[in-house]
């Protein structure tokens, strides 16, 4: 049974037919789900369905996209909610600079990213980051918070180079692995799979977002995890019950599930 460690099911890409994927998601052989917050105002969302789904898990946080529109109440909620039973890590958080290019909108970006990963230190939970266009400031920040002491956590739809994973192996961290390593122009990031020991990898969707290949461009689901798994077992030379087994596992060593 595949653990998908990442996906949106609250996103309105799937208002028309929510329930029926999720319910048709174990008699396919995926276990469980972790459901990541990324807008505040989803932040209920997750809650929700946590509570309606007993496989479905929650993690907590704000995506910098919304780092702007986040108050000292905004925190408190992620606090109150980081203690509900299934909420299994504070996510996803980290930095976006893709779209924010402003020195100003990256300041208020770190300051609430530091504010979450404080919240993840004080509450002993994993974290979950989303890093885009910020290597560099992502990897200093997340290394001094690392040497002061956190709980583990993953590098969420890892992009970046071999050296930079490199890094973040070292600190003990995961890297989280969904469709994106099936398309044909992902060299670097199949580098980093054959890299990277399978005992620091998870597998995410990210769904609706990053179908992979043969889906590639349509929504994506937790349905598609067995693309992946197969990728990761063609560049690791194991076998794809081997990807799942391992990477299940390490699921549930870092997020207590």
């Amino acid at each position: 049974m595949i653990l998908d460690t990442h996906a949106h099911y609250d996103d309105e890409a799937f208002d028309a037919d929510r329930e029926e994927l999720l319910e048709s998601l174990q008699p396919n052989g995926i276990e469980k789900v972790v459901n990541v917050c990324a807008s505040i105002d989803g932040l209920q969302n997750t809650v929700a369905l946590m509570e309606k789904y007993p496989f479905v898990y929650g993690a907590v946080g704000v995506h910098p996209d919304d780092a702007d529109k986040m108050t000292q109440e905004t925190l408190d909620e992620i606090r109150r909610l980081s203690h509900l039973d299934k909420m299994v890590a504070i996510g996803e958080i980290g930095l976006d600079y893709y779209w924010h290019k402003e020195k100003e909108e990256h300041e208020i970006q770190q300051k609430m990213f530091r504010a979450q990963l404080d919240i993840a230190r004080e509450e002993k939970m994993p974290f979950m980051i989303h890093s885009r266009d910020a290597a560099e400031d992502t990897l200093n920040i997340i290394r001094e918070y690392m040497n002061g002491g956190m709980y583990g956590g993953i590098i969420h739809c890892f992009s970046y180079s071999k050296e930079i994973a490199a890094e973040y192996l070292k600190m003990g961290l995961y890297l989280g692995i969904g469709g994106v390593v099936t398309f044909e122009n992902a060299k670097k990031l199949k580098e980093v799979v054959k890299y990277a020991p399978l005992s620091q990898i998870v597998l995410e969707t990210d769904s609706p977002y990053l179908a992979p290949k043969p889906n590639r461009g349509k929504r994506n689901s937790s349905l598609n995890l067995p693309y992946v798994v197969r990728m990761i077992a063609e560049l690791k030379e194991v076998t794809e019950e081997e990807v799942i087994s391992v990477t299940r596992e390490n699921a549930r060593t870092l997020l207590g599930i």
